[in-house]
C-alpha cells in the first residue's frame, strides 16, 4: 500500500513538473477542480515556510515511529491506515529531501486545487495522509483494534458486568428459604 502510494505520489509530480509551468493553473472540472503548480516550503496552507529543514526531521522521524508501530498490527483495515500514512509522509518526505532548493530543504510540489471544497493547494501524497487519517477516526469509533479485535459498546460492556454480576451474587438465606418451601409438599 506504500510503495503504491509513493509511487502513484511521485509520478504525479514528475508528470506536472515536467508539463506545467511554475504557478500555472489548468482547468479540469471548471472551477471544481484545477491543476495549479506550486512548491510549497513549508506545511500544510505554507504555514512555516522558513523551517522546511525542520519538517525534513520530523517526517523522518514519523516515517522510523510507523514503521516501528506498523509491527503491532494484526488488523487489515489498519495496515491500509498505516500504510496510506506511511506512503503520504515518503512522497512528501522525498520532496524534502531531492528536490530544490537543496537536501533536507527541498520545496514539495503541490498541484491539486479545489477551492470549493480545501482552500489549499495540495498532492497525492496528502491526501493519502488525509485518507489514513479518516479510516483511522472511522476505525476507532467503530472500537477495532490495531490486533483485529473489537472494543466492546458502552452498551455491551454494562450488559456483560451485569450478567457477571448475577453469576456471582452469593446465595443468601432468604433464597435458600423460599426454595425449601417452594420444594416442600403440602
Amino acid at each position: 500500500m506504500a510503495l503504491a502510494g509513493v509511487a502513484a505520489d511521485q509520478v504525479s509530480k514528475y508528470l506536472v513538473v515536467n508539463n506545467l509551468t511554475l504557478h500555472e493553473s489548468v482547468p479540469v472540472l471548471g472551477n471544481a477542480l484545477s491543476l495549479y503548480f506550486i512548491k510549497n516550503s513549508g506545511a500544510a496552507f505554507s504555514l512555516a515556510s522558513g523551517s522546511t529543514w525542520i519538517f525534513s526531521i520530523l517526517a523522518s522521524l514519523v516515517v522510523i515511529a510507523i514503521i516501528v508501530f506498523a509491527r503491532k498490527i494484526r488488523s487489515t483495515a489498519w495496515a491500509v491506515v498505516i500504510g496510506l500514512l506511511l506512503g503520504g509522509v515518503l512522497g512528501n518526505l522525498i520532496d524534502r529531501l531531492f528536490r530544490e532548493p537543496s537536501f533536507g530543504l527541498g520545496h514539495v510540489v503541490d498541484f491539486i486545487s479545489t477551492p470549493w471544497l480545501v482552500p489549499a493547494v495540495y498532492n497525492v501524497a496528502d491526501i493519502l495522509i488525509v485518507g489514513s487519517m479518516i479510516l483511522f477516526l472511522i476505525l476507532t469509533f467503530l472500537g477495532i483494534n490495531i490486533d483485529g479485535t473489537r472494543t466492546p459498546s458502552k452498551k455491551q460492556r454494562l450488559a456483560d458486568e451485569r450478567a457477571a454480576a448475577e453469576e456471582n451474587t452469593p446465595v443468601t438465606v432468604d433464597d435458600v428459604h423460599t426454595e425449601e418451601h417452594t420444594d416442600a409438599k403440602p
